[in-house]
């Protein structure tokens, strides 16, 4: 039986690092290809010894597929084509592929330049792996070779992020990255049509989480934000360059209008003069209301927030900043978090998901002392607060694509094993389809069962319709015809059509089957008893005494012989043609009974 294997190499049963084998009709597709933010060692990257120990990559795999710009969807990616070696085309959308050297690059300079780390790609291996990108467009259908097509789907999520449906003949898998189902102040909401995949696999970050009203959220924010500043402490935001950071810039920028505030507020400057560019760019990818408003005013320019200097981390006063990365975990986000914690008045803010390791997810489980580098040791006494502004879909959300999508079953990923295994007897409850968690390092196989589309001639569903009661549309039906196969589809014809498109004559294939009773009379008169003890029984159907000495039910024919030396033992023909060979066996069945006796 043909079947499709998915073994995560990265985000089995965790998050981070998101890297997913799929081997579909003897075709190997790389899902993503993620760094952890949580490792500064090897196990930062995806184990791709997995599927070779030494030789290239470029063997074995047909394509990579890279979802959206998160580092921990496309952080591995110099190290996998150009360390590992793989030449073979990277596919994805046009955002990422704008987006993405750029993260690449800044992460590189953390790592590199400021860590001092070696064993790490260089700015020329970025851009080597970028000319192997193929740049996709929305429900456009990519052919990669002869069998093997994708196809993306809007994401939500972030700038650019896509779920891929990978398709070899009949077999199909949908990948969803990161998608987030309900739309936001920036971006709308993740949409797949009804394609009925073989497997759907999916993030589950936030499986077990159901998320209240976003307004509440909002208002909840502001609010924070605001008491902090008016009783003069500093705020610090620690967030990605794209993304959330312009969903509360958005927020931000409104609120401090409306108010009429004047404390300042701050980002990071580089990354977001840049995110911001792109967003302009592909304005397209936005929701409905910037895309109208963006005519009047760009809402990503901003008149409340300026680019932040490091010397203005040591200014008195209220403020708010936004920093990256979002975790803590290296950086000026984490530089200013370093100046701050000190002082009760001030507050960090966390709007996303941190991974286990960073300091962000420390100061989230409610630690007060952090060790630092250098065995220094961090007080925390500011305000730690944990605000979910995260572009993932809530249980609801997984449920809602599981819903549009149709799979036929179902594997999660990019979430951690507890909060999967919940989410997972809710689906196979739910829809009663099969749902895997594998870990990382092991496969999830699961057996198709792939349709054959044929085509039907009207002709024959006449006849068939002509033949008894129209069939439950629900329930399937055999059809008798000939299978004709041209030019790569399938048709099913009346034998007629067939003959005549084929230019065929035609043979008639009869079966004959000998029955032998025990009848004392002659010849003539068992069939007489034949044709008798025929009409009582088959009052249905039509039977005839024919002239030459044979008995005919519908299409089969019966003729009796008799043995020289043995006058009494009879030897029934029954023959037949395939379209009577149910009846032809029941005639068969009641001639071995025997006739009834006759009366004279």
């Amino acid at each position: 039986m043909p079947q499709i294997q998915v073994t995560p190499l990265g985000a089995g049963q965790d998050v981070g690092r998101s890297c997913i084998l799929v081997s579909i009709g003897g075709k190997n597709v790389m899902l993503d290809c993620g760094m952890h933010m949580g490792y500064n060692d090897d196990r930062r990257f995806p184990d791709f010894s997995y599927i070779t120990q030494n030789s290239r990559l470029t063997e074995f795999l047909d394509c990579v597929i890279i979802s959206h710009f998160h580092l921990d969807h496309c952080g591995a990616l110099p190290y996998m084509s150009e360390m590992v070696g793989f030449d073979g085309p990277i596919y994805m959308t046009h955002p990422t592929k704008a987006i993405c050297p750029i993260l690449l690059e800044d992460y590189r300079k953390i790592t590199v330049d400021k860590k001092g780390e070696t064993n790490f790609f260089t700015s020329q291996m970025i851009k080597d792996c970028m000319k192997k990108v193929v740049a996709v467009n929305l429900h456009q259908t990519v052919q990669v070779d002869d069998e093997l097509e994708i196809k993306a789907y809007y994401a939500g999520h972030v700038l650019g992020a896509a779920m891929f449906q990978i398709k070899v003949g009949l077999e199909s898998v949908v990948y969803t990255g990161d998608y987030n189902m309900t739309p936001d102040r920036h971006l709308g909401a993740a949409w797949i049509d009804k394609c009925r995949p073989d497997i759907l696999i999916s993030e589950s970050t936030y499986a077990t989480t159901i998320r209240d009203s976003k307004r509440c959220r909002e208002r909840d924010f502001l609010k924070k934000v605001h008491e902090t500043v008016e009783r003069g402490g500093k705020v610090l935001i620690p967030v990605f360059a794209l993304g959330r950071a312009q969903e509360l810039c958005i927020l931000l920028e409104t609120f401090w209008d409306r108010m009429n505030l004047k404390a300042p507020i701050y980002f990071s400057t580089g990354l977001t003069e840049k995110a911001n560019h792109y967003y302009k760019l592909f304005i397209t990818w936005t929701n409905q209301k910037i895309r109208k408003t963006f005519v009047q005013r760009n809402m990503f320019e901003f008149k409340h927030i300026k680019a932040f200097d490091r010397s203005y981390a040591d200014n008195p006063g209220p403020m708010v900043v936004f920093a990256t990365p979002g975790m803590l975990h290296a950086g000026q986000s984490l530089h200013i978090f370093k100046k701050w914690a000190g002082n009760e008045k001030n507050m960090v803010i966390m709007p996303g998901y941190c991974v286990q390791g960073t300091v962000g997810h420390k100061i989230l489980s409610g630690q007060k002392k952090l060790e630092m580098e250098g065995r220094q040791t961090l007080e925390v006494k500011m305000q730690v607060e944990y605000m979910s502004f995260s572009a993932h879909a809530d249980a609801k959300g997984i449920m809602q694509l599981i819903r549009m999508a149709e799979p036929r079953s179902v594997l999660l990923v990019h979430g951690e094993a507890k909060k999967m295994e919940f989410l997972k007897q809710k689906i196979e409850q739910e829809f009663n389809i099969n749902c895997f968690m594998p870990a990382n390092g092991e496969t999830a196989t699961t057996v198709t069962n792939p349709n054959v589309p044929v085509d039907i001639a009207l002709s024959l569903l006449k006849r068939e319709a002509a033949l008894g009661p129209l069939p439950d549309p629900k329930k399937p039906r055999t059809m008798h015809g000939t299978l004709i196969m041209k030019d790569n589809s399938l048709r099913l014809v009346t034998p007629e059509q067939a003959l005549k498109e084929l230019g065929l004559s035609e043979h008639q294939l009869r079966f004959t089957c000998r029955v032998q009773i025990q009848n004392p009379q002659s010849e003539q008169d068992t069939l007489n008893t034949i044709y008798s003890h025929l009409k009582s029984v088959l009052k249905e159907h039509s039977i005839q005494h024919l002239p030459d000495g044979t008995v005919m039910v519908e299409s089969i024919l019966i003729k009796v012989s008799a043995a020289a030396e043995e006058p009494s033992t009879k030897t029934l023909l029954v023959s037949w043609s395939y379209q009577d060979e149910e009846l032809g066996g029941y005639l068969c069945t009641l001639l071995r009974k025997g006739l009834p006796q006759s009366t004279g």
